[in-house]
């Protein structure tokens, strides 16, 4: 490849570490602001070639710049955080954008990229909704574990564990509130129902969307019929995080292997593997 270089994602702004393997020649700078439109324009300069690819790491904001990358004809390569930072060995100096993106490159021009699968657009959507819905149950766990809090702390009677699961058990939460609770207290209680309609209102417009992928989804279907106990939400999260071929084969402690689930962990992917058979552009996911 006679252009590899690497790009260093911040908020502020992308720094690029380039090499012309044919010239020898370095480019190092930074776009700025870190958006779409500016990296769309600092990319012209590679118009008409198919050979530049670059290497940057996934993180926040890998989504857009791997999607710009491959919208200028530039193969993006995404490289796992975790192993990148290993592959840097220990640290004699400062870590910056200009020392993480010359790293980058490094890794991708020897062949010692950590490389992770790049999903197709509709998978990283629905990742998206799966985060989003994942973000409101455990705002709704929390607010309900806040009106329990203002129960205790107040010394009114412990409320039971299906305290909010029906309209009657509603009714009868606010007439203990009115009851015991300090007018303080009842507003904060009061506060914590209102949020906790409007989390609900939400995941249940989140929850249909999930549905809907779930059952477009040949992955997701087959998971869901072979596991027993797995509904479609479940099958569609292990379809879209597991589903790539070789997602977790140079993961250092990942999120299920730091558990211990191992053994778990290779059946996700014996089984994702075998509901979405990998094809020449990577695992068939969106098949029907």
């Amino acid at each position: 490849m006679p252009i590899v270089g690497g790009l260093d994602i911040h908020r502020k702004q992308l720094t690029f570490d380039y090499l012309d393997t044919a010239t020898g020649e370095v480019k190092r700078g930074q776009i700025a602001p870190a958006d779409r439109v500016h990296l769309r324009s600092w990319l012209v300069r590679f118009a008409g070639r198919d050979d530049v690819a670059f290497a940057l790491e996934g993180c926040t904001g890998w989504r857009y710049v791997a999607e710009e990358l491959g919208g200028a004809g530039v193969a993006a390569h995404v490289a796992e955080p975790a192993d990148t930072a290993f592959a840097r060995g220990r640290k004699r100096h400062a870590k910056t954008g200009k020392t993480d993106s010359r790293h980058l490159r490094e890794l991708l021009a020897e062949g010692r990229l950590p490389e992770c699968w790049i999903p197709p657009s509709h998978i990283l959507e629905c990742r998206a909704l799966l985060e989003t819905y994942h973000d409101l149950r455990a705002e709704h766990t929390a607010w309900v574990q806040r009106i329990h809090a203002v129960f205790f702390h107040q010394g009114a009677p412990a409320l039971g564990e299906a305290a909010l699961r029906t309209d009657d058990d509603l009714g009868a939460l606010r007439a203990a509130a009115a009851c015991h609770l300090s007018p303080a207290g009842q507003l904060q209680v009061a506060t914590a129902l209102g949020m906790l309609a409007a989390l609900e209102a939400r995941l249940d417009v989140v929850r249909h969307r999930l549905l809907d992928a779930a059952r477009s989804l040949t992955g997701a279907r087959v998971l869901a019929a072979r596991l027993y106990g797995v509904g479609p939400v479940t099958a569609l999260a292990m379809t879209c995080w597991l589903g790539g071929a070789g997602r977790f084969s140079s993961s250092r402690g990942g999120p299920v292997r730091r558990a211990g689930h191992h053994r778990l962990l290779l059946r996700f992917q014996a089984l994702a593997r075998a509901a979405v058979p990998a094809g020449p552009g990577g695992p068939a996911l969106g098949g029907v």
